[in-house]
């Protein structure tokens, strides 16, 4: 579903574009030859992200904001639609994280986790959506996560940005659902991602972060970052095995999870190295402020990486394998007919 003719370059909106899936999902609207509008704090990153989308094939435009801020978010929005035209498709994707137990986390962190990643998405649908209803059209696509459907320990503050977001989302959609809007938003839930934010959450665990495996590329998220974008009317997608499995299994059985999580929820969100004395985090300053350094959108887990996810592939293409088999089924029972005749 697009918001312009069929081929034309649309006008893109990603927050926290500078690594990541942020980064990966830039670069595959870029091979679009979208308009594309870069948005996060760390110089490098965008630089090096807006690279990625021209040497792609399309337009970048980089903007310096921190998500946080609704007015840098406004301000922002307004360069872009100086600069390309008026937004088709607004993606929410910047956070932050803190890896550590709930007891050892300051409230200045815990708001602060707060501010980016839950409030950085309710500021940049706010205002996505103030243009997008005056033309009565639009995407916004929300990038949720497993953790918002069932949370971890060790991430109390990330895990309640993303159900909250799962919540505000949810609230929203009834009123353009009310309004018989043309605007249109959706969730994309990911599993474990190889992303750069392990190298640069803060974190007081006693060895180095990791993404709870399985862990897939930060690719499989963009194309179905894409995918939403094009198809919003679904109300959610999940990405990976693991999320289908995670999000099924807190329906079924939340409470044997808990205690599953109790018991090895610390054990798998950490390696076996011991944690970098001189560690640098990105919570209140980007990462590449001081360093000048990209860091691109994988992580440093590209070994242990899944590149296909045969259920994302499944999934969007759920609607030509429920008329595939619905056809099957009808040539079957038509042959079962014929053979029965007398």
């Amino acid at each position: 579903m697009s918001t312009t003719s069929a081929g034309s370059p649309r006008t893109v909106v990603i927050t926290g574009a500078s690594a990541g899936v942020g980064r990966a999902a830039a670069r595959a609207f870029g091979a679009r030859r979208d308009h594309v509008a870069l948005l996060a704090r760390g110089a490098a990153g965008l630089s090096g992200a807006a690279n990625d989308v021209e040497q792609a094939g399309g337009q970048a435009l980089c903007l310096p904001t921190d998500v946080s801020d609704p007015a840098q978010v406004e301000a922002a929005a307004d360069r872009v639609e100086e600069a390309f035209g008026p937004i088709d498709i607004w993606v929410n994707v910047a956070f932050c994280s803190v890896f550590a137990p709930f007891a050892t986390v300051t409230p200045e962190e815990f708001r602060r986790v707060t501010e980016v990643t839950y409030l950085g998405y309710v500021y940049g649908t706010m205002t996505a959506l103030s243009r997008m209803r005056r033309r009565d059209a639009g995407t916004i696509v929300q990038v949720g996560s497993a953790l918002g459907t069932r949370a971890i320990p060790l991430q109390s503050a990330y895990c309640g940005a993303k159900h909250a977001i799962n919540g505000f989302t949810e609230s929203l959609r009834t009123e353009l659902l009310h309004e018989r809007s043309n605007v249109h938003v959706t969730v994309v839930q990911m599993p474990a991602l190889n992303t750069p934010q392990f190298s640069w959450v803060r974190s007081r665990l006693p060895h180095r972060p990791q993404p709870v495996p399985p862990i897939y590329q930060p690719e499989i998220g963009a194309r179905a970052i894409l995918f939403a974008a094009d198809h919003p009317r679904r109300k959610q997608y999940w990405v990976g095995a693991s999320t289908v499995a995670t999000t099924l299994g807190q329906r079924l059985m939340p409470a044997v999870l808990d205690r599953y999580l109790a018991r090895t929820g610390y054990s798998s969100q950490q390696t076996s190295q011991p944690a970098d004395e001189d560690r640098v985090d990105n919570l209140f300053a980007p990462r590449d402020e001081d360093s000048g350094t990209d860091h691109g959108a994988h992580g440093r887990f590209d070994e242990q990486s899944h590149n296909h996810s045969p259920q994302q592939w499944v999934a969007q293409h759920a609607g030509s394998l429920s008329a595939v088999a619905a056809g099957a089924a009808a040539t079957a029972a038509v042959a079962g007919w014929s053979i029965r005749r007398p």
